[in-house]
């Protein structure tokens, strides 16, 4: 993507990803993990700030750092290097309450050209997947490496 992107650091399996965001409340840590889910196909994308005393990430913690197009272009970085190594598989992404949801279809639509040069992004409207479209509401997403 276009936007500027924190530096990220990830395990050999490339499913779990660490980066810090940076901005007035500070340097905080984020961490996007990819989780197999009960289709073997599909990978779950879990993202949020890392607590430093239990080392928990928490997805309803608002971090306001004045980042946010920073913070997700560096969550669309970690799904193409998830690609990378799993092309055949899927990411479902959903946000933790509808407004996250919300953001994530923003940005989305907003690097809707860019993204469709690599993925195909789907969205699910409350009874079925259809293929995304901008300014549509969508309660999760689904993202594949384009073939």
């Amino acid at each position: 993507m276009k936007n500027e992107k924190y530096y990220i650091e990830s395990n050999s399996s490339l499913l779990r990803f660490e980066f810090f965001s940076e901005g007035p409340n500070g340097k905080i840590k984020k961490q996007v993990i990819f989780r197999q889910t009960d289709n073997p196909k599909v990978f779950n994308l879990g993202f949020g700030d890392v607590d430093i005393e239990t080392g928990i990430i928490s997805d309803i913690v608002i971090t306001n750092n004045s980042d946010s197009k920073k913070v997700l272009a560096t969550v669309a970085l970690t799904v193409l290097k998830f690609f990378e190594k799993y092309p055949d598989k899927y990411v479902f992404a959903t946000g933790s309450t509808p407004s996250r949801t919300r953001l994530y279809r923003i940005g989305i639509s907003n690097n809707f050209e860019e993204i469709s040069d690599f993925l195909e992004v789907f969205g699910y409207n409350g009874q079925d997947w259809e293929i995304f479209k901008k300014g549509k509401e969508y309660d999760a997403f689904l993202v594949r490496k384009k073939i």
